[in-house]
């Protein structure tokens, strides 16, 4: 039987400015899947967001994962392989003055 585990990362946050998700430490699991659900953005607003990745959950590079630019309320998803010991995400909320609310998830399985 596999082993999974699903972490909700953001729950109903609403965010004004560009952010990083909590990191998440996930070198047990071999697959990743991060799910964006945008509950509501601004109109004119842009959501964009990237894997990062990290040795010890401090210092991170970008992975060169990114998800689709959020421009709409819907469910967006990337999924990950071999991506080390840690993961987050790094959100760039781009408009004039933006505001998005999301759900974010992380699911790993081995």
């Amino acid at each position: 039987m596999r082993t999974s585990h699903t972490a909700v990362v953001e729950r109903n946050s609403v965010f004004t400015s560009s952010f990083d998700t909590e990191p998440h430490e996930c070198a047990w699991a071999s697959e990743a899947r991060w799910f964006v659900r945008i509950l509501s953005i601004r109109q004119g607003a842009e959501l964009r967001a990237r894997v990062q990745i990290s040795p010890d959950g401090m210092f991170w590079i970008d992975e060169g994962t990114e998800l689709p630019v959020m421009r709409e309320e819907g469910l967006y998803s990337i999924k990950l392989r071999e991506f080390g010991g840690w993961l987050r995400l790094s959100a760039d909320l781009d408009g004039s003055d933006p505001e998005v609310k999301v759900i974010i998830y992380l699911v790993l399985k081995e």
